[in-house]
């Protein structure tokens, strides 16, 4: 199984699926990450922070078991991707499904609070073709928490998985990694929390059977 997904930030595809990812790789699969967007110093973070983030990326992504050549960093600034012109992300993003050809395709939840987690969606969605990307059988989406759980439009459906993934051998490691980010985990009750991060799994996992668990919503699927 090869799979690919699209984060729009670096920590959103480990807060959403890094316990999938961990299973995929441990029973044999190939894994893909692209991060859309970073901080840089011409967006006004500091040298020191920017390293340091550059540092944590790679420390997860080795934590993951992605290759780095199939970890790729578009480097869009990031809460400024909506100022992108869509073309240039779709271009970029085809050109790494038609690389690594991916089976499974993640997407953020086109419903998410950030402005780039809609985006990140809707480029996704239009590199989903069948006709032009015939590997994929697969396209879900994934929740972010303080992104997912946030939306109060109340002309959207929510959140609503149908599919669970058992995560119960991957959730102690995932929670390691997601400490590697230590500048976005708060006290709980903040949403970004172990405590938080342990309770979803476990809602998710009482949903389904397990003691933990990640949910996504199937949008296509084929076979």
């Amino acid at each position: 199984m090869k799979t690919l997904v699209v984060a729009p930030h670096p920590d959103d595809e480990l807060l959403g699926c890094g316990g999938m990812l961990l299973r995929r790789i441990r029973e044999g699969g190939v894994v893909a990450v692209v991060l859309m967007t970073e901080i840089s110093e011409r967006l006004g973070w500091d040298k020191s922070t920017v390293h340091g983030r550059m540092l944590e990326i790679d420390r997860v992504r080795e934590g993951l078991g992605v290759s780095a050549e199939n970890h790729f960093r578009l480097g869009y600034p990031t809460a400024r991707l909506d100022t992108v012109p869509m073309g240039d992300l779709i271009a970029k993003l085809s050109s790494i499904i038609q690389q690594f050809a991916p089976e499974e395709l993640l997407l953020p939840y086109g419903g998410d609070v950030h402005s780039d987690h809609r985006v990140a969606f809707n480029v996704g969605v239009a590199c989903s073709k069948w006709f032009r990307y015939p590997t994929i059988t697969r396209v879900m989406t994934y929740e972010t928490p303080s992104e997912t759980d946030f939306c109060i439009d109340t002309d959207a459906s929510g959140f609503k998985p149908n599919l669970f993934i058992n995560i119960e051998e991957e959730m102690s490691r995932k929670l390691d990694l997601i400490d590697i980010y230590r500048s976005e985990v708060g006290r709980f009750p903040f949403p970004r929390s172990t405590e938080a991060f342990s309770a979803l799994a476990q809602v998710r996992g009482a949903q389904s059977g397990f003691k933990y668990a990640e949910g996504f919503m199937i949008l296509r699927e084929r076979s």
